[in-house]
């Protein structure tokens, strides 16, 4: 038996099918189905604007690069975020010349609203909320604190394709949303992302800087009738950062089915809780709001020893993840370490188990059965070298 932490399914038919329309036509890049799925993308999110790009991480780097220039922050203003998170969050910060300030998080594994508030001073100038495993935490009270304090708000959704917030999809609040649609996500394409931006002015302007800065892409020149269609200028330095037609056309069927495969995470999520609910002693649970439905894009549990949990995982055949060392860790934010208690705890027992369209009640259960036995052992063990060292 191998069970994985992530398995991506796809509806290979499908796929092939829309690829296939993008190869008899002879457009595979910029445009064409990436076109069809920003139109698709705003109709599921209720989003006024949606951008194509080829990662999350691109999506994240634009979006503070022109927030800062339409704002004009100084370097080194601050935006507050959280240390539990993958790297390309915080780094997209520190891209722009901004500076990281880290606020800590709470049992949600979201940033703690407290804390956020504690950590504002005259040089911020936006709050970065990652929705961690598709958690919506406490953005409510997040949004309320930015409307105060007159704060800008990024919301990094990488893992909450298909999470709702009392029965909505969250973000319509935030000045930008930046999705990921990476291999193994909720919505999985190759690798590939959406930013959405609240106004229509930076819409057009990520637009630009996502490709090179031109103000005209080739898909448009192509489509326009003229004698000058070919003509374009240069506005901005910008990138390479646009999605192209071959991953979009994943992204539009995987898109058919997001709903529909949420719903069994959430099934799985629900065996994974029942299971462990009566061990609340040894194996501590997220919370998550009643108002959040999330897209679970992670099943996390936080435990005692646990790097040697998962190496007695990975005896049985169960190979789980950590989802996320404390980036205060790593030199670049070396200056923070030991500012946020709780997510230093969380770094060193987090544990995310495996979550993925392919596993079956049995192997939930298998999965439960395994740590429990673990935990139970060590937990003997340790109370015996405590006797031991008495």
């Amino acid at each position: 038996m191998s069970i994985q932490l992530f398995v991506p399914t796809f509806e290979v038919d499908e796929c092939l099918k829309e690829i296939r329309e993008c190869l008899e036509k002879g457009w595979t890049g910029l445009g064409f189905k990436t076109v069809e799925f920003e139109e698709k993308w705003k109709q599921y999110t209720g989003l006024p604007f949606a951008y194509f790009l080829n990662s999350a991480t691109s999506g994240l780097n634009l979006a503070v690069e022109i927030l800062k220039e339409e704002y004009k922050w100084d370097d080194r203003d601050e935006i507050i975020t959280t240390p539990i998170t993958f790297v390309s969050t915080n780094h997209a910060i520190l891209k722009a010349g901004l500076k990281v300030k880290f606020a800590d998080i709470d049992d949600t594994m979201c940033l703690d609203p407290y804390s956020v508030e504690g950590n504002i001073t005259e040089k911020t100038r936006a709050v970065m909320f990652v929705g961690i495993g598709g958690n919506t935490g406490h953005y409510e009270k997040i949004v309320e604190i930015c409307k105060s304090h007159n704060l800008k708000l990024i919301l990094d959704a990488a893992h909450m394709s298909g999470t709702r917030l009392r029965g909505k999809v969250p973000g319509k609040e935030a000045d930008v949303v930046v999705y990921s649609f990476q291999a193994v996500k909720n919505l999985p394409t190759a690798d590939s992302g959406m930013i959405c931006f609240k106004n229509g002015k930076f819409d057009e302007i990520v637009r630009k800087k996502g490709w090179l800065g031109i103000n005209k892409d080739t898909y448009t020149r192509t489509t326009n009738v003229g004698n000058y269609k070919w003509k374009y200028d240069v506005e901005y330095i910008g990138g390479k950062a646009h999605g192209n037609s071959i991953i979009a056309a994943i992204g539009i069927v995987q898109l058919r089915y997001l709903d529909r495969d949420n719903a069994y995470r959430k099934q799985l999520a629900e065996w994974y809780r029942e299971r462990f609910l009566p061990y609340s002693e040894i194996i501590k649970l997220v919370h998550i709001p009643e108002e959040c439905s999330s897209s679970n894009h992670l099943f996390q549990i936080l435990v005692q020893n646990r790097d040697e949990v998962i190496m007695e995982l990975n005896s049985v055949g169960v190979y789980p993840g950590v989802h996320y060392t404390d980036n205060t860790i790593y030199k670049m934010y070396s200056y923070a370490k030991g500012t946020c208690p709780y997510a230093e705890y969380v770094s060193n027992s987090v544990l995310s188990l495996p979550m993925h369209m392919r596993l079956t009640y049995s192997d939930v259960q298998f999965i439960c059965d395994s740590v429990i036995k673990i935990m139970h052992t060590n937990k003997t063990k340790y109370s015996n070298n405590i006797e031991k060292e008495e």
